[in-house]
């Protein structure tokens, strides 16, 4: 272990990174990092390969920031420590069995009479933890005897029963501030040591704590696919002959005949690779240098004269400049040499700019059964607190035509088109990995049309195609690795299973849009339908309300789990009495649902398998399409309260209701919709999440408290503000609030995209740049209409800077030119642009329904020039005063 005092990391990343392999360090705890909230690139640089960091940003002003950073093979994780207002504190855990705990400290200078109190408070917070080791710069000067702050700290570590191990300087100027305490543990070879990093020195200290070893080398075992593979593999597949048209007979024999050639052509194979990935840019010419670096380091230690120390700390600052240049050539070789694939771009930019996500911790198959468990016991814990039997409301069954009986066998040149148009993926249960079944389509062309069209004719999905592998992933990177509820299961299902899925999507979808089968206020998973057109809607109710001096009040309903509680035999029926399947196409759903399966896998392990005997497939085509439609009759219920609006997304419920101020009464029929959606849900079993239900009063500031006493229990979920669909929406709908975060966020990523303008060239940099600032600017901003010109302002600041950063043009330089040189439009033509493209859409049959229900063409008394101009009506809602004629 090793405690050092950096005095900012930014300007010696690579000489920290150094001196962690130098020294062989499993642990770095560093103090004064200066890292400001949520930027990591400097942490990054200076963590090897095989190291990751936990830090702590400093909270204001200058110095302050704590970060450790350790080997990778020790799970550590962040402990909620509470705020101390003398020092700044970071809490970790290493281990989960008799696990060992680190505390980083740093005081600021300067006298501070809480400090001794608030150390103590911490330390009694301790007490229950049995193995506890302290560091950090505490600026107190303990070599001074007769120093009473220090005495005092002396007094209060020996009364919890630490010691303390540091003796001798660790300043340049001689004093003794960095310090080391233990409980229960002994710190051997304590050794404060001039690393010329800082003008503190470097504590290094052993402590004997059981570990397992870092790994030296593992084995990967993998096919090695090369350019020749696809032709070589084409070359020998012979279709295989069969006069047998079962789904699943078929599927066999595919799987069979490739895996034999694969297994001749390119077997699997495993070899040993070193545990840690080198660094790619250290090249001959740093080890050179950091020799040098050694050599006059030993020479400075022999003699001690001062020109060897300045000849040293120039070596040092040569050397981690050039590490610095070595690795911006390599990442902008990387770039330059991955134009046209974004995918590459975007990962390397991540690499640099943000910390890895922690992955779960699956060392067994036992974990893989644990998260298994887990994943299963929480949906069936939402299912059986749902009593449908109880609450289930009836629904008359609607007289649905019969639009689709069976599906309709594809051609091969349709096929191959759908299957080109296809994103490759991966899935551990893939026989043929989807570039190459991509790249060897021309071959096994038949033999998998064979397998989708017995299948559509049969009306049986081949039981290989209805298998998932579940790979844990974390929702937040904020949220603790350690507990199975911060990840959320991703699916992986086999590529060639996705292939029929978008073969049926395409005819079902057909007929949908055909009949007008589809909610029209149900904007998820839908051609032409966004979060943006629904957002519309609801602001332009909202906003036409207000002119005309109604209140409003916007509900917000979530449901918990909602795509992994779907009922299967509810699902079949709405699809025949809903939606008007019936025949083969039916039996093919039936089929599709029934008998699937799952199981956890990551790396190498895997657990058993496990039955998905409700919910819609997640990760796959249909699985969102299939939720829409099982939504259906939630439109009656809806549609039955006269005066309640509502819009649906996906799974996220919004439910509006406005009304004159002396129609206060009005809000009772919100409740008697309210209790009615429980009651359909439960007998769906669905289930409403009430901690995340908002609710957002849109009225005058005077009417305000009136409207929520007259919301009765529901008050208690009304909001200053309301995230609506990304969009944050206020009681005035100035979106003042949504304005300030994307400000906030705009900056932060432009100040992460700054840092890789040296590695970037120009249009690559102008794609990063309309990738993380425009889109933000560009989203949902036809709402932007409302804003107010100091809003409008602030959004057009975000843009200058993005146009000078790309230029490198100073803050002086008129900023029209720019813009008009790259061609972008200002941030309110944008929005201009927007609507108009929306209106035009609408007009043209391109837009939602509801987009074009809010347009009316105008249409003069008498004939005028400009009655073929497709001119519009313009809606006026204020209200009228005394002075309006």
């Amino acid at each position: 272990m090793a405690l050092l005092n950096t005095r900012s990391d930014n300007n010696k990343t690579f000489l920290l990174n150094d001196l962690i392999l130098s020294k062989s360090l499993d642990f770095l705890f560093l103090t004064e990092v200066w890292q400001q909230t949520s930027y990591y690139s400097g942490l990054i640089e200076l963590c090897p390969s095989g190291y990751s960091f936990l830090s702590q940003p400093r909270g204001s002003g200058r110095g302050g920031g704590l970060a450790v950073v350790f080997r990778d093979h020790l799970p550590c994780s962040s402990i909620t420590s509470g705020h101390f207002a003398s020092f700044e504190l970071q809490l970790i855990k290493v281990g989960r069995k008799d696990p060992l705990y680190c505390a980083v400290v740093y005081r600021p200078p300067g006298p501070n009479s809480s400090f001794l109190q608030e150390f103590s408070d911490f330390l009694s917070s301790t007490v229950k933890l049995s193995r506890l080791v302290t560091v950090g710069d505490f600026n107190i000067h303990v070599d001074d005897p007769s120093d009473l702050f220090a005495m005092n700290l002396s007094s209060l570590v020996d009364t919890f029963g630490f010691t303390q191990h540091v003796s001798g300087s660790t300043h340049t100027r001689g004093h003794t501030l960095d310090l080391v305490f233990t409980l229960s543990l002994n710190a051997d070879s304590v050794c404060p040591e001039d690393v010329y990093i800082s003008d503190h020195h470097c504590i290094f200290f052993d402590l004997s704590v059981s570990a397992s070893p870092p790994p030296a080398r593992r084995f990967v075992s993998s096919r090695f696919l090369n350019e020749s593979t696809a032709s070589n593999f084409s070359a020998a597949f012979d279709p295989p002959c069969s006069s047998d048209n079962d789904p699943d007979s078929l599927t066999s024999q595919f799987n069979e005949h490739c895996l034999s050639i694969l297994d001749n052509i390119c077997p699997v194979r495993t070899r040993s690779v070193p545990a840690v990935n080198p660094t790619p840019w250290f090249n001959d010419s740093l080890r050179s240098l950091k020799r040098q670096c050694r050599k006059i380091e030993r020479l400075w230690k022999k003699t001690h004269l001062h020109v060897h120390l300045l000849h040293l700390k120039d070596l040092l600052t040569s050397f981690n400049s050039a590490v610095r240049d070595a690795r911006v050539s390599y990442f902008s070789n990387l770039v330059s040499q991955s134009k046209g694939n974004p995918k590459v771009l975007f990962n390397t930019i991540s690499s640099i700019v943000s910390p890895a996500s922690p992955t779960a911790s699956i060392h067994s198959v036992a974990d893989c059964e644990n998260f298994l468990s887990f994943f299963v016991d929480k949906v069936n814990k939402v299912r059986s607190s749902i009593s449908p039997s109880a609450l289930s409301l009836p629904l008359p069954t609607p007289t649905r035509p019969i639009i689709l009986d069976s599906f309709a066998p594809v051609s091969l040149p349709e096929l191959t088109k759908l299957v080109n148009s296809m994103k490759t993926s991966a899935c551990p249960l893939d026989i043929l990995p989807s570039s190459l079944f991509k790249s060897a389509f021309q071959s096994i062309g038949p033999s998998v049309l064979s397998i989708i069209n017995a299948s559509l004719v049969s009306g049986q999905v081949p039981a290989y195609f209805k298998n998932a592998v579940i790979h844990p992933l974390l929702k937040k990177p904020s949220l603790d690795p350690s507990l199975h509820s911060s990840f959320r299961p991703i699916s992986k299902l086999q590529f060639i299973s996705k292939i029929l899925e978008k073969v049926v999507a395409k005819q079902l979808t057909a007929a949908l849009d055909e009949h007008n089968i589809y909610d029209s206020f149900q904007s998820g998973f839908r051609r032409a339908h966004s979060t943006e057109t629904a957002l519309l809607r609801v602001s332009n109710d909202l906003l036409t309300h207000s002119d005309a001096g109604d209140c409003s009040v916007l509900v917000l309903l979530d449901l918990t789990a909602a795509f992994d509680t779907v009922d299967h035999h509810l699902l079949l029926e709405r699809l025949r009495d809903w939606v008007g399947l019936s025949g083969s196409a039916l039996e093919w759903f039936s089929s599709y649902l029934s008998e699937r399966s799952f199981s956890v896998a990551v790396s190498k392990f895997r657990s058993s398998t496990t039955s998905l005997t409700h919910g819609v497939p997640q990760g796959s085509v249909l699985g969102p399409l299939l939720f829409l439609l099982y939504l259906l009759p939630l439109q009656h219920i809806l549609s039955s309260f006269k005066g309640i609006s509502y819009h649906l997304y996906a799974d996220d419920i919004q439910l509006y209701i406005s009304f004159k101020p002396h129609e206060m009464s009005k809000l009772q029929l919100l409740h008697t919709c309210l209790d009615s959606i429980k009651t359909w849900m439960a007998g769906s079993f669905l289930q409403l999440n009430e901690d995340k239900t908002e609710i957002l009063i849109c009225a005058p500031d005077k009417l305000v408290p009136k409207v929520r006493d007259s919301l009765g229990q529901l008050a208690s979920h009304t909001k200053p503000s309301v995230r609506n669909l990304g969009v944050t929406f206020d009681p005035a709908l100035t979106l003042d609030s949504h304005v300030s975060s994307l400000v906030r966020s705009s900056f932060f990523h432009l100040r992460n995209v700054a840092k890789l303008s040296p590695i970037l060239s120009r249009s690559e940099l102008e794609t990063v740049l309309h990738t993380f600032i425009s889109s933000r600017l560009d989203y949902c901003n036809s709402l932007f209409t409302c804003l107010s010109r100091t809003s409008l302002n602030r959004l057009q600041v975000v843009q200058n800077a993005c146009a000078r950063l790309l230029t490198k043009s100073s803050k002086h330089t008129h900023i029209t030119p720019l813009l008009l040189q790259l061609h972008w439009l200002p941030v309110n033509f944008r929005v201009h642009f927007k609507i108009l493209v929306l209106v035009y859409r609408a007009l043209h049959g391109q837009a939602p329904s509801y987009i074009g229900d809010l347009l009316s063409p105008y249409t003069p008394s008498r004939s005028l020039r400009s009655s073929d101009q497709s001119l519009l009506v313009v809606q006026r809602t204020r209200l009228k005063t005394k002075g309006d004629r």
